[in-house]
């Protein structure tokens, strides 16, 4: 009976070992095995395309960082967007269009410019309107004493 507990007793403990040897693993195998794009690193060869470049990227925002610029993130998403936002600059796309190209793709998140449409309206309408009833408070309050 005492041989049979500490067979089961060690089944059991090799089984929670390897389990917990699986769940550890598993951060390893989902590390991006894929190379950096070529101009996630890596300047435009015209000045002027670059600063123009440098510009858009320190006004979008990495989707994998937190509010980190993709200028600045060392994310492979945010690689992966200052490349897009390279070659498309080096095509001669406009950067407002890229802007928006981003924004379509990845929502409104993805800029540090906020644009007032159907689904942020109310974060912009919503501050106007605490200021105006906290205005009619006060003026209700205060105004009547003068």
């Amino acid at each position: 009976m005492i041989v049979v507990r500490q067979t089961l007793f060690a089944a059991v403990r090799r089984a929670v070992m390897a389990a917990l040897a699986v769940c550890l693993a598993g951060p390893l195998l989902a590390q991006q095995s894929l190379p950096p794009a070529p101009y996630a690193n890596r300047q435009l060869d015209d000045p002027a395309q670059e600063e123009v470049a440098q510009e858009l990227m320190a006004s979008l925002r990495c989707l994998e960082c937190q509010s980190q610029a993709i200028d600045d993130s060392d994310s492979s998403m945010a690689g992966d967007m200052r490349h897009q936002v390279r070659v498309r600059i080096a095509a001669g796309e406009d950067p407002e269009s890229i802007r928006a190209w981003l924004m379509e793709r990845y929502g409104d998140y993805v800029s540090y410019e906020p644009q007032v449409s159907a689904t942020t309206w109310p974060l912009f309408a919503v501050p106007l309107l605490l200021l105006v009833g906290a205005g009619a408070i006060f003026w209700r309050r205060f105004g009547k004493r003068a």
